[in-house]
């Protein structure tokens, strides 16, 4: 039986026995990635030639042949890369509410690297565009198009021209696109631009499922869902026009909730990655199981046409059934019912839920084996929506493709970014940009270090069929981060609530128990937003600074929080329902409630 096969199998029988637990169902994800490890290094044009791949590939793990090198590390949190026909790499990092982790670098929000000596790492790092003390947060998308950089920054798709043999532009730019929308909870807009200079802008959807109230609890669906009028689908400009301004006449496919990852392939056809939907159990949880929340919906790579209709959020792709279905929010049942999902349209290839699909690239170069020309390399951000099951993504996969269609199943291409945990909050290295160079070497970047990764084929015999790599153990390649030989456990850094204070008129047995709940029993989700070390993620605060958003930090106020949701977050993206979602009794929204009391309020 094929891999994918097994895993869908295995999990479908699982979801089906209530005995099992989520992580035994969850970690069923996992059996796909399994390979060799990889071996070698990369002989692409202008790169010293080595017998081996040194630092143990950056400390990432690829399918034997293949060979990773450190090209540039800490350039800030990076998201979306292109290479100019010189071989320079371009970058777009961003700051902003999705990072709270301290300030960004000096400079420019753009990145130049250039390897001026060929050995396969920058030596040139130039920064340029709007700086942090200008008011800028930078952005994601950006692309090399006749002799200027196109870069997301705000609301806005900016123009740089380079002079011939510049790295960097020296005038100021010019704006193609304004008015983009920035609200909500994808403020990001990613771009593609093709030969004729059509331009494909990804404005991602403000809500979750476009409920009445976001996220909460059993809230219906709008009807029509106004959202769509300026969001949740790909937008189309033209690259080589100044003053364009943002009005929902440009509007070239609809129903796609948040379309990151957007690439062409040799036939100029354009492909997409759809970021399934949230929060089936926690906002449906009398239609699903919370095995179900973590398994659905599937990641979808999709094709665009012109007037598409992708279904979202009336709709989303099961990945057990293989099919489009009907949301509850618009009257489904948990999975059975289909309705107006029959006349949608689905996607080319699918994968695990939540794994968060944040770049995709055809592959169109040749220096790869022939398996993986015209395939598509997709880059997982990796998951907070399993929680309490293990976490998913954090890799890079490869969807093999022909003539439009999949052609086989998708493998782990390249793994080891997160580390010892999966975890957003925790994860060393998170996959986030993807770009082909030239020579076909292939760019990865990270949003967390702001590392990029360049892999390259070494040679050898070509290969008969597609091998993953190996799952590594390893924190990928950062010295600072390298775990002790017996590696380390996933609740590394928790404090044993024996060990805690305890809030007055509760007792210790009740902090046990609020831990217990917090990381994963009686259906907690706390740690998926929250960390399990509860130090926060980019979806939720740190729990254990005693600063509060929302209330003074007593027992009751933090009760009366969990009890009641936070509907509209002052500071971070994760809308929190109710209770997180959780079936909790009021017992137990207590003991969670003095389990955060006690770890706000332990001593250093």
């Amino acid at each position: 039986m094929e891999q994918r096969d097994l895993h869908s199998s295995l999990i479908a029988a699982a979801m089906q026995r209530p005995g099992h637990s989520a992580a035994l169902l969850c970690s069923v994800i996992f059996v796909i990635g399994v390979g060799a490890l990889a071996l070698g290094q990369g002989t692409t044009q202008g790169i010293a030639q080595n017998s081996a791949c040194p630092g143990g590939n950056a400390g990432i793990t690829l399918p034997p042949g293949f060979c990773a090198t450190i090209f540039a590390d800490n350039i800030g949190h990076a998201r979306h890369l292109t290479v100019a026909p010189d071989g320079v790499v371009y970058v777009n990092t961003w700051s902003g509410r999705y990072y709270h982790n301290g300030p960004v670098p000096k400079g420019g929000f753009l990145v130049a690297l250039k390897d001026s000596k060929g050995m396969g790492h920058a030596d040139i790092v130039e920064r340029f565009g709007q700086t942090a003390a200008q008011g800028a947060a930078g952005g994601v998308g950006i692309a090399f198009y006749k002799g200027g950089i196109y870069a997301e920054e705000k609301d806005r798709i900016l123009r740089y021209s380079l002079s011939p043999g510049s790295l960097i532009p020296k005038g100021q730019p010019e704006v193609i696109v304004s008015g983009l929308p920035l609200t909500g909870d994808h403020p990001m807009h990613p771009f593609v631009i093709d030969k004729a200079g059509n331009l494909y802008v990804d404005l991602g959807s403000a809500t979750n499922s476009c409920q009445v109230k976001n996220r909460m609890l059993e809230s219906p669906g709008e009807k029509p869902c106004k959202e769509l009028e300026t969001r949740g689908g790909i937008w189309r400009y033209d690259a080589n026009k100044t003053g364009q301004h943002f009005s929902p006449a440009e509007r070239f496919v609809t129903g796609l909730r948040n379309g990151e990852g957007l690439s062409f392939d040799a036939a100029g056809n354009l492909y997409d990655t759809q970021h399934g939907r949230d929060q089936l159990y926690e906002n449906w949880p009398h239609l699903y199981t919370p095995q179900q929340g973590h398994n659905l919906p599937a990641e979808e790579l999709v094709r665009l046409t012109k007037g598409a209709n992708f279904g979202w959020p009336e709709c989303y792709f099961d990945g057990f059934q293989k099919k489009l279905v009907l949301a509850p929010e618009y009257g489904g049942d948990g999975g059975k019912k289909v309705g107006i999902c029959a006349r949608m349209q689905g996607p080319v290839a699918f994968f695990p839920a939540h794994w968060a699909p944040n770049d995709m690239l055809i592959y169109t170069g040749t220096a790869f084996p022939k398996l993986y020309q015209g395939g598509a390399f997709i880059a997982f951000h990796g998951s907070w929506n399993r929680a309490p099951a293990p976490q998913g993504g954090y890799n890079v996969v490869f969807q093999p493709l022909a003539n439009g269609k999949s052609s086989g199943k998708f493998i782990v291409f390249a793994d080891g970014f997160a580390g010892a945990v999966k975890e957003p909050g925790r994860a060393a290295f998170r996959p986030s940009g993807l770009a082909m160079g030239p020579d076909g070497a292939l760019y990865i970047g990270d949003d967390v270090h702001g590392r990029i990764w360049r892999v390259t084929y070494r040679g050898g015999p070509k290969p008969s069929s597609l091998v993953p790599a190996q799952q590594s153990k390893n924190t990928a390649g950062s010295s600072a981060l390298v775990p002790p030989p017996e590696g380390i456990h996933a609740n590394a850094g928790r404090q044993e609530a024996t060990s805690l204070p305890v809030p007055k008129g509760m007792t210790r047995d009740d902090v046990t128990e609020g831990d217990r709940i917090f990381h994963g029993a009686d259906g907690g989700t706390c740690s998926g937003c929250h960390g399990s070390d509860a130090k926060g993620t980019s979806v939720g605060p740190d729990l254990t600074d005693s600063k509060w958003i929302w209330g003074d930090g007593s027992l009751a106020s933090i009760t009366g929080i969990i009890s009641r949701g936070v509907p509209k977050p002052k500071n971070y993206t994760g809308v929190m329902p109710p209770k997180g979602g959780a079936p909790l009794s009021e017992k137990q929204v207590a003991d969670v409630a003095a389990y955060v009391w006690s770890i706000s309020h332990r001593k250093p």
